[in-house]
Protein backbone atom coordinates (compact mmCIF):
# COMPACT_ATOMS: atom_id res chain seq x y z
CA UNK A 1 0.00 0.00 0.00
CA UNK A 2 1.18 3.49 -0.86
CA UNK A 3 0.08 5.37 2.24
CA UNK A 4 0.17 8.87 0.81
CA UNK A 5 -1.56 7.90 -2.43
CA UNK A 6 -4.46 6.43 -0.46
CA UNK A 7 -4.88 9.74 1.37
CA UNK A 8 -3.92 12.19 -1.35
CA UNK A 9 -7.47 13.29 -2.25
CA UNK A 10 -8.83 13.15 1.29
CA UNK A 11 -9.99 16.35 2.95
CA UNK A 12 -10.74 14.78 6.34
CA UNK A 13 -8.61 11.95 7.79
CA UNK A 14 -9.24 10.23 11.12
CA UNK A 15 -6.97 8.00 13.21
CA UNK A 16 -7.68 5.84 16.24
CA UNK A 17 -6.60 2.67 18.05
CA UNK A 18 -7.96 0.31 20.64
CA UNK A 19 -9.56 1.19 23.94
CA UNK A 20 -7.22 1.42 26.94
CA UNK A 21 -4.37 2.37 24.58
CA UNK A 22 -0.90 1.03 25.33
CA UNK A 23 2.46 2.29 24.14
CA UNK A 24 2.20 0.84 20.65
CA UNK A 25 -1.31 2.21 20.16
CA UNK A 26 -0.44 5.72 21.36
CA UNK A 27 2.96 5.88 19.68
CA UNK A 28 1.75 4.51 16.35
CA UNK A 29 -1.25 6.84 16.25
CA UNK A 30 0.89 9.84 17.10
CA UNK A 31 3.50 8.91 14.48
CA UNK A 32 0.87 8.56 11.75
CA UNK A 33 -0.85 11.77 12.84
CA UNK A 34 2.39 13.78 12.68
CA UNK A 35 3.42 12.20 9.38
CA UNK A 36 0.10 12.94 7.65
CA UNK A 37 0.01 16.49 9.05
CA UNK A 38 3.47 17.04 7.63
CA UNK A 39 2.97 15.41 4.25
CA UNK A 40 -0.65 16.47 3.58
CA UNK A 41 -0.89 19.97 5.08
CA UNK A 42 -4.13 20.77 3.25
CA UNK A 43 -6.00 17.88 4.87
CA UNK A 44 -7.73 18.01 8.26
CA UNK A 45 -6.27 15.19 10.36
CA UNK A 46 -7.98 14.16 13.60
CA UNK A 47 -6.60 11.80 16.25
CA UNK A 48 -9.02 10.06 18.62
CA UNK A 49 -7.84 8.09 21.65
CA UNK A 50 -8.83 7.48 25.20
CA UNK A 51 -6.59 9.48 27.53
CA UNK A 52 -3.05 8.04 27.17
CA UNK A 53 -1.23 6.78 30.28
CA UNK A 54 1.13 9.18 32.06
CA UNK A 55 4.09 7.21 30.75
CA UNK A 56 3.42 8.71 27.30
CA UNK A 57 3.97 12.25 28.57
CA UNK A 58 7.21 12.70 26.60
CA UNK A 59 5.39 12.55 23.24
CA UNK A 60 4.87 15.85 21.48
CA UNK A 61 1.36 17.07 20.59
CA UNK A 62 -0.56 14.91 23.06
CA UNK A 63 -2.81 17.96 23.43
CA UNK A 64 -4.01 17.33 19.87
CA UNK A 65 -5.64 14.03 20.89
CA UNK A 66 -9.43 14.19 21.08
CA UNK A 67 -10.42 11.99 24.01
CA UNK A 68 -13.99 13.30 23.97
CA UNK A 69 -14.62 11.92 20.46
CA UNK A 70 -16.37 15.19 19.66
CA UNK A 71 -17.09 14.89 15.96
CA UNK A 72 -20.30 14.92 13.92
CA UNK A 73 -18.76 14.76 10.45
CA UNK A 74 -17.75 11.80 8.32
CA UNK A 75 -14.19 11.10 7.20
CA UNK A 76 -12.81 10.52 3.73
CA UNK A 77 -10.22 8.14 5.19
CA UNK A 78 -10.14 6.62 8.66
CA UNK A 79 -7.29 4.53 10.09
CA UNK A 80 -7.75 1.82 12.71
CA UNK A 81 -4.31 1.07 14.16
CA UNK A 82 -3.20 -1.84 16.32
CA UNK A 83 -6.70 -3.36 16.50
CA UNK A 84 -9.78 -4.59 14.73
CA UNK A 85 -12.84 -2.35 14.57
CA UNK A 86 -14.56 -4.08 17.50
CA UNK A 87 -12.08 -2.55 19.98
CA UNK A 88 -12.14 1.01 18.66
CA UNK A 89 -14.65 2.02 21.30
CA UNK A 90 -16.28 5.37 20.56
CA UNK A 91 -14.26 5.69 17.34
CA UNK A 92 -15.88 2.62 15.78
CA UNK A 93 -18.74 4.66 14.33
CA UNK A 94 -16.25 7.07 12.70
CA UNK A 95 -14.40 4.14 11.16
CA UNK A 96 -17.52 2.38 9.87
CA UNK A 97 -18.96 5.52 8.28
CA UNK A 98 -15.73 6.58 6.55
CA UNK A 99 -15.56 6.57 2.77
CA UNK A 100 -12.31 4.57 2.96
CA UNK A 101 -11.36 2.38 5.90
CA UNK A 102 -7.70 1.40 6.42
CA UNK A 103 -6.66 -1.14 9.03
CA UNK A 104 -2.98 -1.47 10.04
CA UNK A 105 -2.27 -4.10 12.67
CA UNK A 106 0.06 -6.89 13.75
CA UNK A 107 -2.21 -9.00 15.97
CA UNK A 108 -2.59 -12.60 14.87
CA UNK A 109 -6.23 -12.52 16.00
CA UNK A 110 -6.95 -9.89 13.31
CA UNK A 111 -5.31 -11.61 10.36
CA UNK A 112 -8.03 -10.72 7.84
CA UNK A 113 -8.30 -7.09 8.89
CA UNK A 114 -11.46 -5.01 9.14
CA UNK A 115 -10.99 -2.30 6.51
CA UNK A 116 -11.34 -1.72 2.80
CA UNK A 117 -7.55 -1.79 2.81
CA UNK A 118 -5.76 -4.03 5.29
CA UNK A 119 -2.08 -4.13 6.16
CA UNK A 120 -1.89 -6.84 8.80
CA UNK A 121 1.50 -8.44 9.49
CA UNK A 122 1.40 -10.84 12.47
CA UNK A 123 5.14 -11.42 12.17
CA UNK A 124 5.86 -7.76 12.96
CA UNK A 125 6.80 -6.90 16.52
CA UNK A 126 4.59 -3.81 16.63
CA UNK A 127 2.24 -1.75 14.53
CA UNK A 128 4.91 0.95 14.51
CA UNK A 129 7.26 -1.45 12.73
CA UNK A 130 4.70 -1.75 9.93
CA UNK A 131 4.13 2.00 9.79
CA UNK A 132 7.84 2.65 9.41
CA UNK A 133 7.76 0.61 6.22
CA UNK A 134 4.86 2.69 4.91
CA UNK A 135 6.51 6.05 5.62
CA UNK A 136 8.99 7.71 3.29
CA UNK A 137 12.13 7.57 5.40
CA UNK A 138 13.52 10.84 4.10
CA UNK A 139 10.42 12.64 5.40
CA UNK A 140 10.71 11.49 9.01
CA UNK A 141 11.66 13.96 11.72
CA UNK A 142 12.61 13.66 15.38
CA UNK A 143 9.03 13.84 16.71
CA UNK A 144 7.85 11.08 14.38
CA UNK A 145 10.94 9.03 15.24
CA UNK A 146 10.29 9.36 18.99
CA UNK A 147 6.67 8.24 18.54
CA UNK A 148 7.69 5.20 16.49
CA UNK A 149 10.48 4.26 18.88
CA UNK A 150 8.17 4.57 21.89
CA UNK A 151 5.64 2.27 20.25
CA UNK A 152 8.27 -0.31 19.39
CA UNK A 153 9.91 -0.51 22.83
CA UNK A 154 6.56 -0.97 24.54
CA UNK A 155 5.30 -3.80 22.36
CA UNK A 156 8.63 -5.64 22.28
CA UNK A 157 9.48 -5.12 25.95
CA UNK A 158 12.52 -3.04 24.97
CA UNK A 159 13.37 -5.68 22.37
CA UNK A 160 13.42 -8.62 24.76
CA UNK A 161 10.08 -10.31 23.91
CA UNK A 162 9.91 -13.14 21.40
CA UNK A 163 8.12 -10.88 18.88
CA UNK A 164 11.31 -8.83 18.40
CA UNK A 165 12.46 -9.17 14.80
CA UNK A 166 15.82 -8.40 13.20
CA UNK A 167 13.99 -5.72 11.22
CA UNK A 168 12.74 -4.12 14.45
CA UNK A 169 16.31 -3.74 15.68
CA UNK A 170 17.41 -2.29 12.34
CA UNK A 171 14.57 0.24 12.42
CA UNK A 172 15.34 1.15 16.04
CA UNK A 173 18.96 1.84 15.08
CA UNK A 174 17.82 4.23 12.35
CA UNK A 175 15.37 5.96 14.67
CA UNK A 176 17.86 6.66 17.46
CA UNK A 177 20.04 8.23 14.78
CA UNK A 178 17.74 11.25 15.07
CA UNK A 179 19.51 12.00 18.34
CA UNK A 180 16.70 11.91 20.88
CA UNK A 181 17.44 10.63 24.44
CA UNK A 182 16.34 7.05 23.82
CA UNK A 183 17.66 5.66 27.12
CA UNK A 184 15.68 8.26 29.07
CA UNK A 185 12.52 7.35 27.13
CA UNK A 186 13.04 3.66 27.97
CA UNK A 187 13.61 4.39 31.65
CA UNK A 188 10.77 6.86 32.15
CA UNK A 189 8.09 5.37 29.90
CA UNK A 190 8.72 1.63 30.27
CA UNK A 191 10.50 0.86 33.56
CA UNK A 192 9.72 3.75 35.89
CA UNK A 193 6.69 3.29 38.16
CA UNK A 194 5.10 5.37 40.86
CA UNK A 195 5.12 4.32 44.50
CA UNK A 196 1.43 3.32 44.27
CA UNK A 197 2.06 1.28 41.10
CA UNK A 198 4.79 -0.63 42.91
CA UNK A 199 2.53 -1.13 45.90
CA UNK A 200 -0.28 -2.68 43.86
CA UNK A 201 2.22 -4.82 41.95
CA UNK A 202 3.68 -6.06 45.22
CA UNK A 203 0.21 -6.92 46.49
CA UNK A 204 -0.62 -8.78 43.27
CA UNK A 205 2.62 -10.77 43.41
CA UNK A 206 2.21 -11.54 47.10
CA UNK A 207 -1.30 -12.92 46.58
CA UNK A 208 -0.56 -14.85 43.39
CA UNK A 209 -1.20 -18.58 43.22
CA UNK A 210 0.67 -21.22 41.22
CA UNK A 211 -1.09 -24.31 39.87
CA UNK A 212 -0.68 -26.99 37.18
CA UNK A 213 2.41 -28.20 39.01
CA UNK A 214 3.64 -24.62 39.21
CA UNK A 215 3.66 -24.05 35.48
CA UNK A 216 0.77 -21.59 35.58
CA UNK A 217 0.35 -18.60 37.89
CA UNK A 218 -2.63 -16.33 38.48
CA UNK A 219 -3.30 -13.14 40.38
CA UNK A 220 -6.38 -10.95 40.65
CA UNK A 221 -6.92 -7.34 41.69
CA UNK A 222 -10.43 -6.49 42.80
CA UNK A 223 -12.18 -3.18 42.38
CA UNK A 224 -12.10 -2.76 46.16
CA UNK A 225 -8.32 -3.22 46.12
CA UNK A 226 -7.92 -0.68 43.30
CA UNK A 227 -10.00 1.84 45.23
CA UNK A 228 -7.96 1.23 48.38
CA UNK A 229 -4.68 2.02 46.59
CA UNK A 230 -6.27 4.79 44.47
CA UNK A 231 -5.08 3.24 41.23
CA UNK A 232 -6.62 2.90 37.77
CA UNK A 233 -6.25 0.20 35.14
CA UNK A 234 -3.21 1.93 33.63
CA UNK A 235 -1.41 1.53 36.96
CA UNK A 236 -1.62 -2.25 36.57
CA UNK A 237 0.62 -2.37 33.50
CA UNK A 238 3.56 -4.70 33.89
CA UNK A 239 2.08 -6.98 36.55
CA UNK A 240 1.38 -9.86 34.18
CA UNK A 241 4.90 -9.63 32.74
CA UNK A 242 6.40 -9.78 36.22
CA UNK A 243 4.32 -12.87 37.00
CA UNK A 244 5.56 -14.52 33.81
CA UNK A 245 9.18 -13.76 34.80
CA UNK A 246 8.95 -16.11 37.77
CA UNK A 247 11.20 -19.12 37.29
CA UNK A 248 9.32 -22.25 36.25
CA UNK A 249 6.21 -20.40 35.07
CA UNK A 250 5.14 -21.14 31.49
CA UNK A 251 1.91 -19.13 31.53
CA UNK A 252 0.82 -16.15 33.64
CA UNK A 253 -2.75 -14.91 34.08
CA UNK A 254 -3.62 -11.55 35.55
CA UNK A 255 -7.15 -10.27 35.99
CA UNK A 256 -8.65 -7.15 37.40
CA UNK A 257 -12.27 -6.35 38.11
CA UNK A 258 -13.92 -3.86 35.76
CA UNK A 259 -17.55 -4.44 36.82
CA UNK A 260 -19.42 -6.73 39.16
CA UNK A 261 -18.55 -10.30 38.09
CA UNK A 262 -16.63 -9.01 35.06
CA UNK A 263 -12.86 -9.14 34.63
CA UNK A 264 -10.24 -7.92 32.20
CA UNK A 265 -7.83 -10.81 31.60
CA UNK A 266 -4.21 -10.54 30.46
CA UNK A 267 -2.06 -13.58 29.66
CA UNK A 268 1.63 -14.05 28.92
CA UNK A 269 3.34 -17.29 27.95
CA UNK A 270 6.45 -18.87 26.55
CA UNK A 271 6.56 -21.37 23.70
CA UNK A 272 4.44 -23.80 25.72
CA UNK A 273 1.13 -22.04 25.04
CA UNK A 274 -0.54 -19.96 22.35
CA UNK A 275 -2.47 -17.55 24.56
CA UNK A 276 -3.94 -15.73 21.54
CA UNK A 277 -5.82 -18.92 20.76
CA UNK A 278 -7.00 -19.13 24.37
CA UNK A 279 -8.13 -15.50 24.39
CA UNK A 280 -9.93 -15.78 21.05
CA UNK A 281 -12.11 -18.58 22.46
CA UNK A 282 -13.48 -16.00 24.90
CA UNK A 283 -13.88 -13.21 22.36
CA UNK A 284 -10.45 -11.64 22.85
CA UNK A 285 -7.19 -11.82 20.98
CA UNK A 286 -3.65 -10.56 20.74
CA UNK A 287 -0.30 -12.20 20.13
CA UNK A 288 0.77 -15.81 20.45
CA UNK A 289 2.72 -15.00 23.64
CA UNK A 290 0.67 -12.02 24.88
CA UNK A 291 -3.11 -11.81 24.69
CA UNK A 292 -6.19 -10.80 26.60
CA UNK A 293 -9.96 -10.86 26.81
CA UNK A 294 -12.88 -9.84 29.00
CA UNK A 295 -14.73 -12.54 30.93
CA UNK A 296 -17.77 -12.69 33.19
CA UNK A 297 -18.33 -14.78 36.30
CA UNK A 298 -16.60 -15.23 39.60
CA UNK A 299 -12.81 -15.25 39.81
CA UNK A 300 -12.91 -19.03 40.20
CA UNK A 301 -15.15 -19.37 37.13
CA UNK A 302 -12.77 -17.31 35.04
CA UNK A 303 -9.68 -19.20 36.18
CA UNK A 304 -11.31 -22.61 35.73
CA UNK A 305 -12.48 -21.76 32.20
CA UNK A 306 -9.08 -20.44 31.20
CA UNK A 307 -7.27 -23.39 32.77
CA UNK A 308 -9.02 -25.92 30.55
CA UNK A 309 -7.68 -24.22 27.43
CA UNK A 310 -4.22 -23.51 28.82
CA UNK A 311 -3.90 -27.15 29.85
CA UNK A 312 -4.87 -28.14 26.31
CA UNK A 313 -2.12 -25.88 24.98
CA UNK A 314 0.41 -27.53 27.30
CA UNK A 315 -0.66 -30.98 26.12
CA UNK A 316 -0.39 -29.95 22.49
CA UNK A 317 3.19 -28.89 23.10
CA UNK A 318 4.39 -32.19 24.59
CA UNK A 319 8.06 -31.46 23.92
CA UNK A 320 7.74 -28.25 25.90
CA UNK A 321 5.98 -30.17 28.69
CA UNK A 322 8.81 -32.68 28.93
CA UNK A 323 11.41 -29.90 29.07
CA UNK A 324 9.61 -27.93 31.79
Amino acid sequence: MNLLNECREAKRIGISAHIRPDGDAVGSCMALYLYLKKMLPEAEVKLFLETPPDSMGHLQYLKDIDSEYACDKTFDVFFALDTGSERLGKAESFFESAAKKINIDHHISNQNGCGDINVVEPQAGSTAEILYGLFEEENLDVDIAVALYTAMIHDTGVFQYSNTTPRALQIAARLIGFGFPFSKIIEESFYQKTYLQNQIMGRALMESIRFMEGRCIVSCVSRKMMDFYHVTSSDLDGIVNQLRNIKGVDCAIFLYEINLLEYKVSMRSNECANVARVASFFGGGGHVRAAGCTMKGTVHDVINNLSLHIEAEFKENEKCTMES
